[in-house]
């Protein structure tokens, strides 16, 4: 982990110190990546069989939710099925209210505009397993997929060694109403929910975080005619703290390493206006990484990592903008006030007692969020993440003999006559 003084960085060095680690742009791994896709998109069943097998070491199964919730039920503790009773709560209250509501708007006497909200009929869900199966991420998921009145989910998610589901993934599934998960994962997991192997169904769209391979197949996918939509840009975990003179540097170590524990391919950054906070923070760091189990991938999270001292907390923020940090920890006095200066931010953790790990399970708003600078234009998932909205518009004979002679002038600036016909002949009818 380094230190680095912005004032003193010339203008390459500074975009070497907001740089994201090399292997999420790794042309090796998109060449990989798509070739993967293809096969899938060309040879169905056969060939995500193949690739299973070839990558996961074990072929996609259909896992049935309610056995395995019944058996995670006697394997977990009372308070840890609890606890994620309590944070599928919290987010299903979070996005059942954030539910957009349909509106009309007279635009003119007798001339009606709608927006209404319909739900997306199959979206399918990627749950990142491997080492740490991410039930959480399923919470953040599903949840809002429900709130927002999906139908048919598919879900997938990497499969277990000794097989079946993870208890905590199992449990998760059944409060969400999930009945089965297919074991399958990877860039051909993505490849078989985009377009459909054997019994796994294409679906609309994608949603879910995942490493580098899973977010390059995603994009991949998205770019395709035809291709599924997805969520965002949503690759290895990123944190970015500011913090100033009165954070407690032990606090501010570990939020940066809870983030540098998720993958080696993860970024934590502070930002501060003190050599003394900077000095505090990287030592404990240290002192608190060795005592890590994952110290493997918090070692090579911390390769890319990186203490920023700034001017003074309002040049932090710029730096923070610039980035456009998935998450954002504002360790600061008055973090309230500094809020309203952010605007690139997937997460934003306000205060000394916010926690970006609080957010991660039971706060309420989903942790799936951009990564990679997307922040800039993407927001993180959300009940209106599964709704697409249609316009409906409606007139009075009135209206339409009023609005039809400017709209034809309109057609006809651009030289499109049939247009201004076609507006005309409203006129004509009610005329008539």
């Amino acid at each position: 982990m380094k230190i680095l003084d912005w004032n003193r960085l010339d203008a390459i060095g500074r975009r070497e110190a907001l740089s994201r680690p090399a292997q999420r742009g790794d042309p090796a791994l998109q060449q990989a990546v798509r070739a993967i896709v293809e096969r899938v998109r060309g040879g169905g069943w056969d060939a995500l069989v193949a690739e299973a097998q070839r990558l996961d070491g074990a072929p996609p199964r259909l896992e049935p939710v309610a056995p395995a919730a019944a058996e995670a039920r006697r394997l977990l503790e009372r308070e840890q099925v609890e606890a994620i009773q309590l944070a599928a709560r919290n987010i299903a209250l979070f996005h059942e209210r954030s539910r957009p509501a349909d509106i009309a708007v007279e635009t003119l006497p007798g001339l009606t505009v709608r927006k209404v909200w319909r739900a997306i009929d199959r979206v399918g869900l990627y749950v990142p397993g491997g080492k740490t199966p991410l039930f959480s991420s399923l919470l953040m998921l599903a949840l809002p997929a429900r709130a927002a009145g999906v139908g048919d989910l598919v879900t997938v998610t990497p499969p277990r060694r000794q097989g079946g589901l993870d208890p905590a993934v199992a449990v998760a599934a059944e409060l969400c109403g999930i009945e089965t998960i297919w074991t399958v994962g990877g860039a051909q997991a993505i490849a078989a929910l985009a377009f459909g192997a054997g019994a796994i169904p294409a679906v609309a769209k994608i949603c879910g975080p995942g490493n580098a391979w899973v977010a390059e197949a995603k994009s991949y996918i998205a770019s395709l005619p035809g291709g599924p939509a997805i969520d965002l840009p949503a690759g290895p975990s990123e944190l970015f703290v500011i913090a100033d003179r009165s954070a407690d540097p032990a606090t501010v170590a570990a939020d940066l390493l809870s983030q540098a524990e998720h993958d080696a391919a993860a970024q934590v950054l502070l930002a501060t206006d003190s050599e003394e906070m900077a000095d505090e923070v990287l030592a404990e760091v240290r002192a608190q990484a060795a005592l890590l189990p994952r110290r493997e991938a918090v070692n090579g999270a911390l390769a890319n990592a990186r203490i920023i001292l700034t001017a003074g907390i309002g040049h932090a923020v710029e730096i923070a903008n610039s980035y456009a940090p998935e998450h954002l920890s504002l360790a600061v006095d008055n973090a309230d006030a500094l809020v309203a200066r952010i605007h690139n931010a997937g997460a934003v953790f306000a205060g000394r007692s916010a926690a970006e790990t609080i957010g991660d399970y039971l706060a309420g708003s989903s942790h799936v969020l951009p990564t990679d600078g997307a922040a800039r234009a993407w927001s993180g998932v959300s009940v209106h993440t599964f709704l697409r909205s249609m316009t409906v518009q409606t007139l009075t004979a009135k209206a339409a003999d009023r609005v039809a002679g400017p709209a034809a002038l309109l057609a006809r600036l651009e030289g499109l006559e049939a247009h201004a016909r076609a507006a005309e002949a409203r006129r004509e009818r009610t005329a008539a």
